[in-house]
Parts: structure tokens; sequence; C-alpha cells
């Protein structure tokens, strides 16, 4: 019976209703909704599909297979703790509206089989989330129209790949070889966009600290992670330059993360410091098989809980201080006891504690890197393993830092109240899954693709694997302590590509416009002084004569005349026929 429901459609049905009808019942639906994908991803079967013709193409809007389930069960499950949280966060009704139909097309994206009907529900993604962020007002307005541009032309240079696709395959279903490797260069700049690519991220960082904190939690998850997705569907095999721009990502992200006071910006560097770790997971897959895979894949799933759970937390803190600076926090441990244990499994997912998930499915791509050592297309033996061995010291850092200046830093300024029922309820289920999927980690393991050939080659609580944990653990702690001025100096002074780019880019921009508006204005003036000049002479024939030195009368028999327009006419006749 469920197997004939679109996902994307029960939950364009709860969108409307979410308006509606009244608030609670209206966010009662949503959740309802989401239950239904994350219901519906488990028991459907690999296999199943849903085809149709549309314009003459061949579309699938529902192909069931290994990764759209794994991708369907995690998105059903944190979008339902969403709900939950935006309830309990006061959010209004057509916010969660639009964060409903940023679901849908999120779902359409992920259950998509073919490259038509992924584009499509693609570029409704950037549409959907660019209203959930402007939906807030205030300076999510001007962030909301650069995180556009940036989605925008993604979307344009990925439609171009699936152009090309078309072009030399003949038909935009995938094909067990993914993306066409003519347009592949294409693929990986438009996908690229959305997953955080190094230089190709300022829009995470401005976007997400910016609308309301509930629609933060939405925004954190599913963009970039369904992106990660995507590009497992245009590059199945992988690559080392995916390996190697996912540990770039995982180094730039961290380091970054450790200069922000802004909790929610913080949050946002370590999206593409973790989406660095996914990367390097799906890139290493043609090289040390499906274990990188794998542990790619559970990192994106793990990172949808964590991340969404981080979110959730901070949200929290900010809901009920209005305070989006660190520094002038602290202490909130004794006054948000609740807050603060459920930020404590989201820090230890992030940044892999025994454990917590994150610990399974961090420790696997480190061990498919372990394997690559001696790949001759290497840049260096290790290189990428220690790339993403220093993405995880500055997770420990950045981690220690957020909780040291919100909950240890000095003695409480502030009495607030604990995070509401609801955003606890929201909160606890996020957390919930990261404990057991550290501790029942088969479980976790379970969900993969591909399982059978995975479960036997990953041995997490090894020993090698805990004392590598623990020389991360002691060098992130250390680490903050021993440079937490060093770092506050370096926040102060050095800025990210934004600071170079979102000037260029507007500057730019002015300049340009200018430029083509006043050549626009310039041809005009001259088109019509030339037809004004043309009108004039016509109709004072003997005054034009005279001003260029010809005497005498214009006149001309009727014959002549004739001739003359015949000429004419004739002329401009064949201008157009043949012009």
């Amino acid at each position: 019976m469920l197997e004939g429901i679109p996902p994307f459609a029960v939950l364009a049905v709860a969108a409307v209703l979410a308006v509606v009808l009244p608030r609670t019942l209206g966010h009662v639906a949503g959740a309802a909704a989401t239950a239904f994908v994350f219901v519906q991803a488990l028991v459907l079967d690999p296999g199943t599909y849903y085809d149709v013709t549309f314009l003459g193409f061949d579309a699938v809007l529902l192909n069931v297979d290994e990764f759209s389930l794994l991708m369907g069960t995690v998105v059903g499950f944190l979008a339902t703790a969403a709900v939950v949280y935006a309830y309990g966060s006061d959010a209004p009704r057509w916010m969660t509206a639009i964060a409903l139909t940023y679901l849908a097309s999120t779902v359409g994206t992920v259950y998509a089989g073919d490259w038509l009907t992924l584009i499509f529900f693609w570029e409704l993604m950037a549409v959907t989330s660019t209203l959930l962020v402007w939906h807030y007002g205030g300076e999510a307005v001007r962030a909301g129209f650069r995180y556009a541009l940036f989605h925008g032309t993604g979307g344009v240079i990925l439609l171009a790949a699936v152009v090309v696709h078309f072009a030399e395959v003949g038909s935009f279903l995938f094909a067990e070889g993914g993306i066409h490797p003519t347009a592949a260069a294409l693929a990986a700049v438009g996908i690229g966009i959305n997953t955080g690519f190094v230089f190709l991220h300022s829009w995470l960082p401005d976007t997400y600290p910016r609308p309301h904190l509930a629609a933060s939690v939405f925004l954190s998850v599913f963009t970039t992670k369904t992106a990660a997705y995507v590009m497992y569907r245009a590059f199945p095999e992988g690559g080392l330059w995916l390996a190697y721009m996912g540990g770039a990502m995982a180094v730039y992200g961290a380091f970054f993360a450790l200069l922000q006071y802004d909790p929610r910006r913080l949050l946002s560097y370590h999206i593409q410091a973790q989406i660095g770790y996914i990367l390097a997971g799906i890139g290493l897959a043609g090289y040390v098989g499906e274990k990188a895979l794998a542990g790619g894949f559970a990192h994106l799933f793990n990172n949808v809980l964590f991340k969404s759970l981080l979110f959730m937390t901070m949200g929290a803190v900010i809901y009920r201080t209005g305070v989006e600076d660190i520094r002038d926090l602290g202490g909130l441990w004794k006054v948000m006891p609740i807050t603060f244990v459920l930020y404590l499994a989201g820090a230890a997912s992030i940044t892999a504690v025994p454990g917590f998930n994150g610990f399974i499915s961090k420790g696997m791509v480190l061990s498919a890197a372990h394997e690559v050592h001696n790949v001759e297309l290497l840049l260096g033996e290790g290189l990428l393993w220690w790339l993403l061995i220093l993405g995880g010291v500055g997770t420990y850092m950045s981690f220690i830092k957020l909780g040291y200046y919100v909950f240890f830093h000095g003695d409480a300024s502030i009495d607030p109240d604990d995070a509401t029922a609801f955003q606890t309820v929201g909160m606890a289920l996020a957390a919930g899954a990261c404990i057991y999927l550290g501790v029942v980690w088969h479980d976790l393991i379970a969900l993969m693709p591909h399982t059978e050939y995975v479960l036997e080659e990953v041995h997490p609580y090894s020993t090698g694997h805990l004392m590598e944990t623990a020389a991360l653990m002691t060098a992130g702690f250390v680490g903050f302590f021993a440079l937490k001025n060093p770092l506050a100096w370096l926040a102060h002074h050095m800025r990210d590509v934004d600071a170079v780019l979102f000037p260029a880019v507007y500057y730019g921009s002015r300049v340009t416009i200018h430029a083509v508006t006043e050549s626009w204005a310039a041809v005009d003036r001259v088109v019509m002084r030339l037809a004004g000049l043309t009108m004039w002479t016509a109709t004072h024939p003997r005054d034009a004569a005279a001003r260029v030195g010809i005497e005498g009368e214009l006149r001309a028999g009727i014959g002549r005349s004739v001739l003359f327009v015949t000429v004419v006419a004739g002329a401009a006749l064949l201008v157009i026929l043949y012009g």
C-alpha cells in the first residue's frame, strides 16, 4: 500500500495543511507526514520504481534502491524531530509550511531515478530553502539573496552537465557509470557548490546563522547532505580528486570554525568539515571498495543526526538567552542542564568519542584512508589520512571551545529557563539515535548499502582505533587551551574568502549593470538621433540639401519617383526574406 504513494506528495499536502490549520494541528500534520517518509523507507523494497513519460522523455519519479532508502530513512526520522523542535521554538505556521516544501523537494531529489527529475527537484530545493531563509526578514534577506545567487549558479552549471550528458548518452536515466565523462567537470562544480567545496562554500557560514533558529535546523542537514548523495550518483566510482577535496574541506572548515564566536556560524563551518569526511569516503570507493563507500554514507547518515542536534542545542540557548556571541555566555550548565547534556551527546558524536555514532563512521573513513597510502596517484604517502586527522583535531578543539564558552566560561550572568518541552523531545530523538548507533553499531552498518561486503571488515573498537581516538582527544584538549589566545587574535585579524568575494561580486555587479545600461542608453540616443534626422530630412529635403551644399530644385517626374519607390521597396523585401 505504501509503495504507490510518492513521499514528496505527502509532504507537499502537509505543507498546505500547516498553513490552513491552526498552528498545533498544522505541526501535527507535518510531523505525521515526515514520520510517514521514515516508515515508508523502512518498508519499501529495493527495486520499486514509478516511471512516467514527460515531453517524450523517460522519467523515474520514485527510484528505490539501497542508497535512496538510506537517505529516506534518515531524512524522515530527523525531519520529524525537527518539526517537533520547531513547534517548541514558536516557529510560525508559514515557516514550517515552507520547511515542509523544502523537505518535499529534498525527498524528490533523493528518490529521483533520472537526471531530468533530479534537476527539477534540485532547483526546487534551491527555491524553497531560499524562501525559508527570507521568511525571517532582517539580515536574512540579503544573506538569502546571496544564497540564491550561489545555488542558482550551481543549478545552472549542473543543468548544463545534464544537457551534455543527454547529448552524449541519449537518455536522462541514471547509468551505471554515473555522469558522462564529458560532463564531469561541470557536474563536479555544480554539485560542489551545494556540498561546500573549498572557495565555493561562503554561502554556508553566511546564511545559516541568520534565519529563525528552527529554520537553521532544517537548513543545516538537508541541502549539503543531499548534495553529497547526488555527488555519489554522478561519480559512483569516486576519484582521488574528490577524496582530496574532502580532506581539504575537513581542514579548512575546522580551522575557520575555531575562529568563530557566533555558535551557528561555528557549526556552519563544521558542516563543510564533516561533508569533507563524507566526500573522502565516496572518493575512495574506487580504490578501497565497499568499505570506503559505506564509511562515507554512514558518516552522511550520522551527520544528519548529530549536526541537527548541535543546531538544536545552540538554538535552545539562543531562544532562552537571546545571545548570539558565546563570549557573552558562560556557566549555563547549571541553569540549562538538559540542554547541556544533549549538547554533550552531539559534541561527542561529531568528535567521534567512543560510544557515539560518529566514532563508527569517521573511523571507517580514516581506515579507508589508511589503505590507500601506497596508491601511485597520491600526492604523498598518507597525505589524505593526515588531512583527515588534522581536521579531527580541529573538530575536537572547536567543540571544546563551544562547550567551554557557552556552558563553563565564568559564572552564569543570566538565569534562563531550560529548553522547552518540545525542543527537548526533538533534541532527545536525535541524541538517542546518536547513542544507539554508537553502541549497537551493527545496526548502523546494516543500514548501509552492500552490507554483506562490509560488516566483516569493520572493527571500530579495535585497540588501534581506540588509541588513535585517545590521541586526537588529547591533542584537541591541549591544543585549545594552549592556543586559546592566539586563536582569539586570529579571529580578529583573519577573514575568509567572503571578505573579498562578496564585495567583489557586489561592486562588480554594479559596474557591470552600469556599463550595460549606459551602453544601451548610448545606443538608444544614437538611434533616436538618426531617426529624428531621417524624419527631418524627409520633411525638409530642400533645407537638408542646402546644408550639404546642394543647390537648385529637388524635383523628379512621376516615372522616376515610381522607379525609386519600387527599388527601395524591393530591396527591403529582399532583406526581410533573405537577410
